[in-house]
């Protein structure tokens, strides 16, 4: 038996995106059993979710949907009400960090029991020109790494390739590319780099179960930290591997300006380079700014 899912003087939306990966029909109606939510909305477009956010005057929003799903809502939200993650991504990354499971559903019964108890956990959100996000960004080679994957397309169902695809992807970029990842960028007070990953929290992403460690000091309760490697070429790439999967090495490695609890950092290109929050393509920027936005939002976990 499913228990109420809140007290009846809490006021929740659920705000589902039909087209992210995982999102089906059935698991809607199964995820709204278990929420009893006052309202469903569909996203019908990009932006849309962040539109349905600020103009839903509630004291609780529950998204199901992916990482981009996720970051419309989070720069949609209002200052007082509180956020629950459903992963409905390919990979759902600031949903997963939080500790919610995989399975939609579950994390469901989490975030419903949380509405019910009032728990919620505190965190701080990243920004990047203004532009929120929840579990990192980049400028450079990931954020170039989303545009190609982007490129790819669709499924005739609105999905995004999978796993597979973003992995040829990055093979074919390092591969194309790993000799000429020089020094593009300057970040203020750390110096010369040839792209820069700013994280919220870790691990930074996954592939399939398998966390990757960018920054792995970073948390959600702090400022942003930075990773930016001063050059990249082909010698370097296994070594960089080890650092993503072990979470160890990149702290207080010489080649790489490694940054950790920051409130601001500047980063000023040499060229206009692919910027990316959350795994959303941003355009080219030639200034970036990233600020910490701490203890900004409360999350139903």
């Amino acid at each position: 038996m499913i228990r109420p899912a809140y007290d009846p003087a809490v006021q929740a939306v659920l705000i589902v995106n039909p087209f992210s990966t995982n999102v089906t029909e059935q698991r809607v109606r199964l995820v709204e059993e278990v929420l009893a939510p006052e309202l469903t909305l569909l996203t019908e477009h990009p932006g849309h979710a962040t539109e349905l956010a600020a103009a839903a005057e509630v004291e609780a929003v529950v998204v199901f949907g992916g990482d981009g799903s996720a970051n419309e809502v989070l720069n949609g939200l209002g200052p007082d009400t509180v956020v629950g993650l459903l992963p409905g991504g390919g990979t759902s990354v600031t949903a997963r960090t939080l500790g919610l499971p995989r399975d939609p559903v579950a994390a469901a019964r989490q975030v419903a029991d949380a509405l019910e108890q009032e728990r919620t956990r505190r965190i701080s959100l990243g920004r990047v020109n203004g532009r929120r996000f929840g579990f990192g960004a980049g400028i450079g080679f990931t954020a170039e790494l989303v545009r190609r994957v982007d490129a790819l397309g669709r499924a005739d169902d609105g999905r995004r390739p999978g796993d597979i695809a973003y992995l040829r992807t990055v093979a074919t970029l390092v591969g194309s590319r790993a000799a000429r990842f020089g020094p593009t960028l300057d970040v203020s007070g750390l110096g010369r780099a040839a792209f820069a990953v700013v994280a919220n929290c870790d691990p930074y992403t996954y592939l399939g179960s398998l966390p990757v460690h960018v920054a792995p000091e970073a948390r959600f309760e702090l400022g942003l930290d930075l990773v930016a490697p001063v050059k990249v070429g082909p010698t370097d790439v296994p070594r960089l591997l080890r650092y993503l999967f072990t979470g160890r090495g990149q702290i207080g490695a010489d080649d790489i300006r490694y940054g950790h609890d920051l409130d601001r950092i500047d980063v000023r290109c040499d060229r206009p380079l692919p910027l990316q929050a959350d795994g959303e393509d941003l355009g080219n920027v030639e200034e970036a700014v990233f600020e910490a936005e701490r203890s900004a939002v409360s999350v139903l976990i």
